[in-house]
């Protein structure tokens, strides 16, 4: 699968860089706005289910680009990676490519919440992306700027107050569509800050989206939007570091790739490149301090990230401390670092003074200051599980517009918006992902039930069953569904995950038919750290779970029988380890299904609700409007008193509307009964 070739990204460029006065067509099924993480995955995703997609972007040659980190994945992030490949999304394939330096994080914890990252090369990156855009059957790409959406009345049969059409590009231009798909990123209304300095934007050298989106959204749909902010750090000139007083991290000796699709990286283990740890120091707080006045970014209100805060905010936050500083790679021949952990606001010969109060640094020299993005966003709690604004017929929000962080973030969301936007305007039946087989399904679901004070970040505790949403099995947990359910996985995928399926079944099996004595056990591997008190008898997958045994030393013991399965050892330990754990939570999970199945209908008037709720309590479901049982739940505010009474009456008229249907039948029986009588005499 890396034998992928670029040569026709020029033509692509070529071919797609066309302005809006030159496009033909003015009807689609599912537009895209946005060309970011969100918008790129949106955009395929809705293709791949069948839709006519237009995607539009304010610049072609920025498609696919990392506007801060050069990275991908990590802790709870690399998780939403591998679930997105195994959706046939393109972030994983993508990272792989242009992957230089691949490592696991959280080794010392078990499988489940290993994070795999790899650092990138911006430039691969971006010309990966852009080519698959080109490969994709029913996709169109178009350099434009959207200036309003089309709103219409609603169509009266489906729940809303308006309904999206299309968009209006720059010259009063139309195109229709049934879905639109708001990707704008940091775009919508962004300021840049640098210093005392503000400037409209939402990446430097680009522009912010139109004010008309902004005043449509708030004016003309009536959606609650907030304000936060972000950063990005200055790029440091690689030659101008001394990496001798920096502490050297090399990548993992075997890359591990992301798509379940490959068995290796592009990048050779032997040609990755290192990163390397740096501390800050005393000097480093003393600069925050004297530049505070300067730094207007700093002093406002806007929330900004925690996991990834400014270095001015880790230093007001922690004062004294000595603060990580990770000095990464941008690309194979790129000349510049990437610094993490110094994102800054502050005039740009503070920044130079800063960076220089850290040994490594001393003599550094900056290519591009850091700078802060403040823009808007929609209270996520307004969409339902589709990510489709619940106000509004075919408008569907994904990324950083929905108060998120992060490229895996914004990808996920755009991913499920893509494929939710398709199935819509094909008039094809909805589909959901629960949090209990998915981290994109934890994504969504916190995001609509509890919404964001403060731009929202995946970690592995967000989710309850992660020892069952693992790294290893995203693809037996997705892939099929994405191809049997929601039409967004390829045939191919589809056919090699079904092979992987079964081997793994067929290797189970075979491990459960090794049953020995445990003193069999101690003769037959004598390296086996097995208690001379355990006399029960064993099974090869029991025994698998013992931390100094591996699959390769069983299949080395019974290699008849073990041998034909030696590609899936990793996945086999992983399986065999989590498997107890798996089948107690089983339980847990279904239970939980059961919940989260029990529909809570959107139409119902929560304020003449027969039941004891609380007044705090009927405004947080009026206004937030959970689908389910199992969404209320997760509601703050909402209180267990609150969710039984809802149960009770959730099951309570279930059953009236079952004994109401049964009537029917009953009474429509009788009266095909008595008419056949009739026909008789």
């Amino acid at each position: 699968m890396l034998t992928k070739r670029l040569h026709r990204l020029q033509g692509f460029l070529l071919l797609v860089s066309r302005r809006a006065s030159n496009v033909a067509k003015q009807q689609y099924d599912v537009i895209v706005v946005g060309g970011g993480h969100a918008g790129t995955e949106a955009a395929a995703a809705a293709a791949r289910v069948g839709a006519e997609t237009l995607l539009v972007t304010q610049k072609i040659h920025t498609i696919g680009a990392l506007s801060c980190n050069p990275s991908l994945g990590g802790v709870g992030k690399g998780q939403l990676v591998k679930e997105l490949d195994a959706l046939d999304g393109l972030c994983g394939r993508a990272g792989d490519w242009a992957g230089i330096h691949f490592s696991i994080l959280n080794r010392r914890k078990g499988p489940a919440v290993w994070g795999p990252r790899a650092q990138l090369d911006r430039q691969r990156y971006r010309e990966f992306i852009q080519s698959e855009l080109l490969g994709t059957h029913r996709l169109t790409v178009l350099e434009g700027s959207v200036e309003e959406l089309l709103v219409t009345e609603p169509n009266p049969e489906k729940p809303g107050c308006h309904r999206v059409t299309g968009i209006r590009l720059g010259g009063s231009r139309s195109i229709s569509a049934s879905s639109v798909v708001l990707t704008t990123g940091t775009f919508l209304s962004g300021s840049l800050f640098v210093g005392q300095t503000t400037s409209p934007g939402g990446r430097i050298g680009d522009a912010p989206s139109s004010a008309g989106l902004s005043h449509t959204l708030r004016e003309a749909l009536g959606l609650r939007t907030g304000r936060l902010r972000t950063g990005t750090p200055p790029r440091i000139v690689k030659d101008s570091v001394d990496f001798s007083q920096a502490e050297l991290h090399p990548p993992d000796e075997r890359p591990s790739p992301f798509s379940f699709l490959n068995t290796h990286t592009r990048c050779k283990p032997e040609e990755q490149l290192p990163c390397h740890l740096t501390l800050t120091t005393p000097g480093v707080e003393r600069v925050v301090r004297e530049s505070l006045h300067l730094n207007c970014h700093i002093q406002q209100d806007t929330k900004g990230p925690r996991y990834c805060p400014s270095i001015e905010s880790r230093v007001l936050r922690f004062p004294g401390r000595k603060h990580q500083v990770w000095l990464e790679p941008e690309g194979v021949t790129s000349d510049l670092l990437y610094p993490q952990g110094l994102s800054m606001t502050m005039p740009p010969d503070a920044q130079l003074r800063l960076i220089r109060e850290i040994p490594a640094l001393h003599r550094a020299e900056i290519h591009t200051p850091g700078y802060g993005v403040q823009y808007d966003f929609v209270c996520p709690t307004q969409l339902d599980p589709s990510l489709q604004v619940k106000n509004t017929q075919g408008l569907f929000l994904a990324g950083q517009i929905n108060g998120t962080t992060g490229y895996e973030e914004a990808a996920a969301q755009g991913l499920w918006a893509g494929v939710s936007a398709a199935r819509s305007a094909l008039a094809m039946p909805p589909v959901t992902l629960s949090r209990t087989e998915s981290y994109i399904g934890v994504l969504i679901d916190d995001l609509i039930s509890r919404g964001v004070t403060e731009p929202y970040r995946m970690f592995t505790s967000r989710a309850e069953f992660r020892t069952a949403l693992r790294p290893d099995n995203a693809d037996l947990r997705l892939t099929l569904k994405g191809f049997e359910e929601l039409g967004c996985v390829s045939s191919q995928r589809y056919y090699e995950t079904v092979r992987v399926r079964d081997s793994l079944r067929d290797a189970l099996e075979a491990l459960q038919s090794i049953v020995l004595s445990a003193a069999n056990w101690r003769k037959k591997m004598p390296d086996i750290l097995m208690s001379e008190n355990k006399f029960t008898s064993l099974s090869g997958q029991d025994v698998l779970q013992y931390n100094t045994v591996s699959f390769e030393m069983l299949a080395s013991a019974f290699p008849d029988t073990l041998s034909p399965y030696m590609e899936f050892s990793q996945r086999l330990k992983i399986e065999a380890v989590y498997r107890p754990h798996c089948d107690l939570q089983r339980k847990e999970i279904e239970r939980i299904q059961k919940e989260e199945n029990m529909a809570l209908p959107q139409d119902i008037d929560y304020f003449s609700l027969p039941v004891s709720l609380s007044q705090e309590v009927r405004e947080i479901l009026d206004r937030v409007r959970p689908s389910t049982l199992g969404a209320a739940t997760r509601l703050q505010g909402i209180t267990p008193a609150a969710i039984v009474h809802l149960l009770n009456y959730v099951r309570h008229t279930g059953q009236k509307e079952t004994r109401t249907h049964s009537k029917y039948d009953k009474n429509r029986e009788e009266l095909h009964t008595e008419n056949a009588s009739l026909v008789k005499l």
